[in-house]
């Protein structure tokens, strides 16, 4: 009995691998200049807890140290919108002595 004889490994072109690197690089400088005329533009994230039982009776009972309730439940994500438009969902989360949001996902 014959056996027969071990493979040869294949060859690994790296130089093709190093080609695409080499072509990444200028189209991703060239996405960052695209979008460098509108980096310092402003614009204002919102995150919003929907307080469907809210009224204006309740607003103006608003002080410092108030508790709202709200029916939103707790591990619910909550929207995050750029200038009215949604662009995730985030979590609030306690840092330090101030409350902050996490992005959990973007859309």
């Amino acid at each position: 009995m014959t056996l027969p004889a071990p493979a040869e490994p294949a060859a690994v072109d790296v130089s093709e691998a190093a080609k695409q690197e080499e072509q990444a690089e200028p189209a991703q400088a060239a996405e960052e200049a695209r979008w460098r005329p509108v980096l310092n533009l402003p614009c204002q994230l919102t995150v919003e807890l929907p307080l469907p039982a809210f009224r204006v009776a309740d607003l103006l009972k608003l002080q410092k140290g108030v508790v709202i309730g709200t029916s939103w439940q707790l591990a619910r994500d909550v929207p995050l919108r750029i200038n009215g438009t949604l662009i995730g969902w985030s979590e609030f989360e306690v840092v330090g002595d101030r409350l902050g949001v996490r992005l959990t996902e973007l859309i």
